[in-house]
């Protein structure tokens, strides 16, 4: 389970979250060196309210649509949203191999602080240490088993949690997620040049929240302006993977939990372009710790 020292609880909070099942002790890391997860894929925006973590989501549920094992980790500890859009309430469960993630209904496997929590609306109250503690476990004490893809949901901004999974985490890629405004193309430029910083490859950017289609004549509206997405992925010199609209649909799915009915036809391009530029190696559990910190060294195998 998270662990976090006493001097950390806050009243009223829970900060102690628990699992269900076997409380049979492991090895912490255990879990990572048993896992078989091809492609670990961060997706990433820098600013939020650019819809992101539906994002995340959107893709975690084409690519199982697509036929892939997948899994998903909610990385925003402090805001999580990824269980409220899949209807998950179980919590996962605890096993000899480490902690078993919660299963979707088509069978994405779902990890999230919110599914350790006895009520979703519990604030987690933490410093960015104990962030990531609890995102480095995700990783290497939860068993996701047989992978294609694992999809993370990165928190906005630059400091420690995205820091912390670039280098504890050996991430295959990063998806870039913008919206048309420019303000938001500033602040994902920003996340590029720290992705770029820790070498992490940028795989393509997406503009979530492109323009509205007007149900009686079916013309694009762009609400939110002319989009710049094109022009800042020009700028950082990767792809420009397509453009999500605005769809009162996905929101109502989402809030009832069933974003793995939502069409999403608009998601099919954009996971094909993502699986044709995934780089070709397998990624590798870390094999020990950098130094700085205690963190990991991204390691890659064929």
């Amino acid at each position: 389970m998270v662990r976090e020292p006493e001097a950390e609880s806050v009243d009223g909070v829970s900060q102690r979250p628990e699992l269900e099942g076997d409380e049979t002790e492991f090895p912490q890391g255990q879990a990572e060196i048993l896992n078989r997860v091809d492609h670990v894929l961060a997706v990433m925006s820098g600013k939020g309210g650019v819809g992101k973590s539906s994002v995340a989501a959107m893709l975690a549920v084409a690519l199982r649509r697509a036929g892939k094992r997948v899994g998903l980790l909610d990385a925003d500890i402090t805001g999580p949203s990824i269980p409220r859009m899949f209807g998950l309430s179980g919590h996962p469960r605890m096993s000899p191999l480490g902690i078993v993630p919660v299963k979707s209904a088509t069978g994405i496997k779902v990890i999230s602080i919110n599914l350790l929590l006895q009520n979703e609306d519990e604030a987690v109250i933490w410093r960015g240490p104990l962030i990531a503690g609890a995102i480095r476990q995700f990783w290497g004490d939860v068993y996701w088993g047989d992978l294609d893809v694992l999809v993370i949901d990165l928190p906005p901004g630059t400091a420690d949690a995205p820091l912390t999974v670039m280098q504890s985490i050996p991430l295959s890629a990063v998806l870039m997620v913008t919206s048309p405004q420019d303000l938001a193309g500033m602040v994902v430029r920003k996340a590029a040049r720290m992705a770029n910083a820790l070498h992490v490859p940028i795989i393509g950017l997406v503009e979530n929240m492109s323009h509205v289609v007007c149900p009686t004549c079916g013309a694009r509206l762009p609400v939110f302006g002319p989009s710049s997405a094109e022009h800042t992925a020009q700028r950082l010199g990767i792809p420009f993977l397509g453009r999500i609209p605005l769809d009162p649909e996905l929101a109502t799915q989402c809030d009832d939990g069933q974003i793995e009915r939502y069409d999403g036809g608009v998601m099919g391009p954009i996971v094909d372009e993502v699986l044709a530029r995934m780089p070709k190696e397998k990624v590798k559990p870390l094999l020990g710790r950098g130094r700085g910190g205690g963190e990991g060294v991204q390691q890659r195998g064929a």
